[in-house]
């Protein structure tokens, strides 16, 4: 298998680190590929922010659903949807340009979510794991202020770095769902209820599975939690100012 494809399959969300800290050269190499990543019309329209300071990381573990590994992890990137940057440009060079809309932080999120995944790709080839945290949408009011986030920037993402433990070097990457499920031909169709249980089955298929048990408990930590619900809220709120 080419090498690239090979850490792609091999990649897994790390979440537990060795006391090591990460080289400057290395933080500079994971950045520069970032920067790297394909970007509407060449805008690059993020801004990642480097969170070094050791208050400000253990701050964000709180407001990011209480999750300890994040405060210490020794290398933190937050991408910004930055949709002040360009505009900004436009009025300093005398254009009366509309303010920014929905398609404009949709594009923004694009580009910084993109570009997120070079800087995941690039530390896995320099032996570092990484974990995305989407949970820095939560807490909106709160994160605004404590990272100055302009109204036309939304944090789309939240990126920790550091070396694995042997627990997460050992740890089975979760299966995925076959390609059969994933992958459709030119127009979109609803599964089966059929289809929706066998691509559950085929990736769960451990001792005591049950469809329905499984979903519900999911359903239930997940998708109808109290932090998927405080993210809708923050979402709603960030997006309030492009409307």
């Amino acid at each position: 298998m080419n090498p690239v494809i090979k850490l792609l399959h091999d990649r897994k969300s790390v979440r537990s680190y060795l006391e090591k800290p990460v080289s400057e050269e290395d933080q500079n190499s994971i950045i520069d590929a970032a920067i790297q990543a394909p970007s509407a019309g060449n805008q690059l329209l993020y801004t990642i922010l480097h969170i070094d300071d050791q208050e400000l990381k253990e701050k964000l573990a709180v407001l990011c659903d209480n999750q300890p590994f994040i405060a210490k992890a020794p290398f933190v990137l937050i991408f910004l949807a930055d949709s002040r940057k360009w505009l900004d440009g436009y009025k300093y060079a005398g254009i009366e340009a509309r303010e920014p809309g929905l398609g404009d932080i949709l594009l923004a999120s694009a580009d910084a979510l993109i570009a997120a995944q070079n800087a995941v790709i690039a530390a896995e080839s320099l032996g570092l794991g990484s974990c995305y945290i989407g949970d820095i949408l939560e807490n909106k009011e709160h994160i605004s202020e404590l990272l100055n986030l302009d109204k036309y920037v939304l944090p789309a993402v939240m990126l920790v770095f550091g070396y694995p433990s042997k627990q997460q070097l050992e740890r089975k990457k979760p299966k995925r769902f076959d390609k059969k499920y994933i992958v459709q031909k030119n127009k979109y169709s609803r599964m089966s209820k059929n289809q929706i249980m066998e691509m559950f089955d085929d990736v769960q298929k451990e001792e005591g599975y049950e469809f329905k048990k499984y979903m519900k408990a999911f359903c239930t930590r997940k998708y109808m939690s109290d932090f998927a619900l405080e993210m809708n809220r923050s979402v709603k709120e960030y997006l309030s100012n492009f409307e």
